[in-house]
Parts: C-alpha cells; structure tokens; sequence
C-alpha cells in the first residue's frame, strides 16, 4: 500500500514551502496580463505576459525580488487562493484549495516538468511581453484562454 500524495492529504496552509513551490506547474498563465472591466468586474485575459516572464522557461526571470521590479504582481499564499477568482482553472492551487486532483500532465503526478508545454497547457510560445505593446492597444491582445476563465 503507497501512502496517499501531499497534495491530497494536506490543506494548502499546511504545506511545507517546498510543498508549496512544488505545486506550480510552470503553465504561466498566472503570468499573463489581465484587464479588468471597470463597470462590470469582468476579467479579459490576454497574449501578454508581465515583463519578467521568461518566454522560453515560463518562469519568472527574477523570482526572489518580483514584487520590487514588479509591485502589482500577486505573492500567491494559502489565504488568497480562494480570494482571487482570476487564477486558471488548470491551476494546481486551485484545484487543490477546491479538493480536486491534479491533472495527468503535471509534472507531480507524471513526473515530466515538460509534458505540461508539450501538450499545450501552458503559455509557452504563444505571448509577448507586455513590454513590447503601448498600454493604449492591449486591449487588441484579449483571446479566451481555453481552461483559464475561473
């Protein structure tokens, strides 16, 4: 008999920090640039992704010292998970904080970081940095991520 994953047996606030850190898929699209409708509360999604996002890794380039470059990015913890409704559907602190399980694809459960670009679950080759597009035209970069609208 094999004792049963951390991920099933622990709540998110339990987690040790590797625990925690170990969750992330590396799909980035927690990474992506969000609009938020001013009158409806409604979130757009788009192709841009923050400025310290590498590309090629969908990892953050500067993890440690984000919040310094970046003062709007959002520290994920256990508390905020439920709070911001914004997070992907895919996302493994979602699912767990929602007491479902983790996708075949994750690298937790199959045991390939890379499977999850492979089979198209994260943002890998298909955004720009927000850098590179005037603040005026991001909204031309809205597209409905499939799995990503809460």
């Amino acid at each position: 008999m094999t004792a049963l994953p951390f991920w099933k047996t622990k709540r998110l606030d339990q987690m040790s920090e590797t625990e925690w850190e170990s969750l992330c898929d590396g799909c980035a699209k927690c990474c992506l640039l969000k609009l938020e409708d001013e009158d409806t509360g409604e979130i757009a999604y788009t192709r841009l992704h923050c400025r310290l996002l590498d590309a090629k890794t969908c990892r953050c380039s500067d993890y440690d010292n984000r919040k310094a470059t970046v003062p709007d990015c959002v520290k994920l913890t256990p508390a905020k998970i439920e709070a911001i409704k914004w997070m992907p559907r895919s996302c493994a602190y979602r699912l767990v904080a929602e007491g479902q399980d983790l996708p075949d694809w994750h690298h937790l459960v199959c045991g390939d970081r890379e499977r999850i670009h492979r089979e198209g679950h994260s943002i890998m080759g298909r955004t720009k940095s927000e850098d590179t597009v005037l603040e005026e035209d991001q909204i031309d970069w809205v597209v409905d991520w499939k799995g990503n609208a809460p």
